[in-house]
């Protein structure tokens, strides 16, 4: 992952000299370094702000008494990445802290899980099960998706894997009815956590997006959590807009990091949304799925 990125930011650092921090010469190099942005599918307004806090930064920065730029220009290639996978305050998540919450009011956390077919929906919603069973709290995963063929063949079994109860209607059915069911059963058995799948729609699917919304009016959740392809490049962006735009997101899991060269849908998406990424997918396996850290980003891709 990353590694074209990586690439061009090292020949952007080693190409800037000292004689060359001003606005007047950095301009047409940064520019470049934005095509090669965009190219690797950072947004083209991301793209943009990283370009113009960088040149902001580097010519404010009392460069006389160095020899070289290229610490310099790391430096502030390193915090301009950084600030553009940051959220506002009022957006981000402490998924743990959420869950104790509803824990401590005596009913289950409900999590809705939305995105469209074929960016891993259902293999995540295994994943984050694992992930809770790992810190002891019980789950519940609710058969949403009534619209696909093999949908709950595929969810139940995982459930039978992962040893918790999966509750399904038949195909056709109302999801919405699904997903009370689960909380219902979730309230009769204490159980900490319930996971809803959903049907897997386009974007611009009115039937479908009214369905999710029901779903949603209906169950409550406690969170929105979308899951974003990262070998979907930009295309991740205007489906993530459209689906806060519908029913409202409050993260993003994005799947595949494992098989993307470029890695810029996963450095854009939290800057396109303004809501933070959760977790990342990198493998196929119930354990691969790693707590975003956007330090661990900007490490891989501008190393130290």
């Amino acid at each position: 992952m990353f590694g074209k990125l990586q690439k061009g930011f090292s020949r952007f650092i080693k190409k800037i000299k000292i004689k060359e921090l001003s606005e007047k010469d950095l301009k047409p190099i940064v520019d470049d370094l934005i095509n090669l942005m965009i190219e690797n599918e950072i947004g083209h307004e991301s793209a943009e702000i990283i370009g113009k806090e960088l040149i902001a930064q580097l010519i404010s920065i009392e460069h006389t008494r160095f020899k070289t730029a290229k610490p310099l220009v790391r430096e502030a290639l390193r915090n301009s990445i950084a600030k553009i996978l940051e959220v506002d305050e009022s957006r981000q998540v402490n998924l743990f802290e959420m869950i104790e919450e509803a824990k401590s009011e005596g009913r289950p956390f409900i999590i809705c899980i939305l995105g469209i077919n074929g960016t891993g929906k259902t293999t995540t919603i295994a994943k984050l099960t694992k992930l809770f069973q790992n810190k002891n709290y019980s789950v519940v995963l609710a058969a949403g998706d009534t619209y696909r063929s093999g949908s709950i063949q595929q969810l139940g079994k995982h459930a039978d894997n992962l040893g918790v109860r999966m509750i399904a209607h038949d195909y056709g059915g109302d999801p919405a009815a699904v997903a009370i069911d689960a909380i219902d059963h979730a309230e009769a058995k204490n159980i900490d956590i319930v996971l809803i799948d959903t049907a897997g729609r386009m974007q611009n699917n009115i039937n479908l997006i009214r369905e999710l919304e029901k779903i949603i009016r209906l169950s409550e959740p406690d969170l929105r959590i979308f899951i974003g392809d990262s070998l979907a490049g930009n295309d991740v962006i205007r489906q993530v807009k459209q689906f806060d735009k519908d029913v409202g997101i409050d993260g993003i899991i994005m799947t595949k990091v494992d098989a993307d060269v470029k890695g810029g849908a996963v450095i854009t998406v939290t800057h396109a949304a303004n809501r933070p990424v959760l977790y990342v997918g990198n493998g196929q396996g119930y354990d691969h799925l790693v707590e975003f850290d956007p330090n661990l980003i900007v490490n891989q891709v501008i190393p130290n």
